[in-house]
């Protein structure tokens, strides 16, 4: 993992390393040489999906997969994604040590454009890899310059010729918590039952720029003043619902941005999470109402438009019981616990059984270079993902 964050280090100790860049190429490459060393079959799909595979005593048998993403946020840390591949290298090095042959394959993958910050949307490779996105689609996205996907994957020798999605019996992924829950209650281990919904809005505030000096405050149509009433209100609607929902603001564009003009137009994010769709499609709803209120006719105008709609995604249950008996059996602390990001693990959850497992990380900081977990929570974290690999490895049919 020390290595990995060598690989676009940044001044303040995280890691910059964005999708499809010469940095991802060169940790790709890395993480290629490992599974290499471990005999593993590697193929790489036309989305750039790496997976490793180590052959099991019965090929008929689906294989049980594991892995994560190697790219980071723009200010990201050492552990977000990578700890999951890590986590299942060091598996397949184990069973490696002990001369240990598994009856199903085992697969360890290495997804494409997860963090979603040079290319939109998130979580693509997972996506086009079970179906959920368009792989034409994908290849054609834009980064900022107007670079697609399908030249960035070619740039950096990771246009793969095999096409994206087969069969999984069941798939696990290991994950920092990304949050201060485990690490306040003390518990090594999340047993992560499902990952929260996310419904994504943009939103368009239309006033009308003009003088800061000599308009009147009775006669402006401020737009950030608007905006900023309804940033106060998007907070409030997830403290009022309370049961583990979410509201952000994130981002915010203020036009003509001067010191001296009423702001005119102002662009901004809005992004609710949940655990249920019913309590999603309220808040939608509460967030319609605010714009309305907000808004006066002629002088503030409101629109808005909703971007992504990703449901509430329980993991398979039987899997979060193949976690859950591993912590257990290893007599780690542990606690069952709901995702509030997205991960890999909710894609492979539509297209089959899948689970996750959780460490701490420290102070509960991700996407932030300050993030950090303890040594022995990612012991015990990989030693889950090794019980519980080798669990569905046997009783799969």
């Amino acid at each position: 993992m020390m290595r990995l964050a060598e690989i676009g280090a940044t001044a303040r100790g995280g890691v910059c390393r964005l999708a499809l860049t010469d940095l991802d190429r060169v940790a790709r490459d890395q993480f290629l040489s490992w599974v290499r060393e471990l005999g593993c079959e590697i193929s790489i799909d036309t989305i750039g999906n790496i997976v490793a595979r180590r052959p099991g005593a019965d090929p008929a048998r689906l294989p049980v997969m594991t892995g994560s993403h190697l790219d980071t946020q723009p200010t990201g840390g050492k552990f977000d994604g990578v700890y999951g591949v890590m986590a299942g290298l060091e598996v397949m090095r184990t069973l490696n040590d002990k001369g240990i042959r598994t009856a199903a394959p085992l697969e360890l993958v290495v997804w494409t454009n997860e963090e979603g910050t040079r290319f939109s949307p998130i979580m693509m490779g997972s996506g086009v890899f079970t179906g959920q996105l368009s792989l034409d689609d994908m290849l054609k996205k834009q980064d900022r310059d107007g670079v697609s996907v399908q030249s960035a994957l070619a740039a950096i020798g990771y246009d793969g010729k095999r096409n994206p999605g087969h069969p999984v019996g069941a798939y696990f992924e290991a994950h920092i918590e990304q949050g201060p829950i485990l690490e306040n209650e003390g518990i090594s281990i999340g047993v992560v039952t499902g990952a929260m919904g996310q419904r994504w809005y943009d939103i368009e505030v239309i006033g009308l720029e003009s003088h800061a000096g000599t308009t009147p405050m009775d006669s402006r149509r401020d737009a950030l003043l608007a905006a900023s009433r309804l940033t106060v209100r998007v907070n409030e609607i997830a403290l009022e619902k309370g049961g583990n929902t979410r509201s952000t603001v994130g981002y915010m564009d203020v036009h003509p941005n001067s010191r001296n003009s009423i702001p005119g137009r102002v662009h901004l994010t809005v992004e609710f999470r949940g655990p249920e769709e019913n309590m999603l499609a309220a808040m939608e709803q509460e967030l319609n109402q605010a714009c309305d209120r907000y808004s006066e006719p002629g002088k503030l105008d409101f629109s808005i438009r909703r971007v992504a709609d990703i449901k509430p995604q329980p993991f398979f249950p039987p899997l979060v019981d193949v976690v859950r008996n591993a912590a257990q059996e290893l007599s780690y602390t542990h606690m069952e616990i709901l995702s509030g990001a997205g991960h890999d693990a909710v894609y492979m959850a539509k297209a089959g059984p899948a689970a996750m497992i959780f460490v701490p990380c420290k102070d509960g900081l991700s996407h932030n270079e300050l993030e950090d977990a303890k040594k022995e929570d990612l012991e015990a974290g990989t030693n889950v993902l090794l019980r519980s690999m080798l669990c569905a490895a046997e009783m799969l049919e």
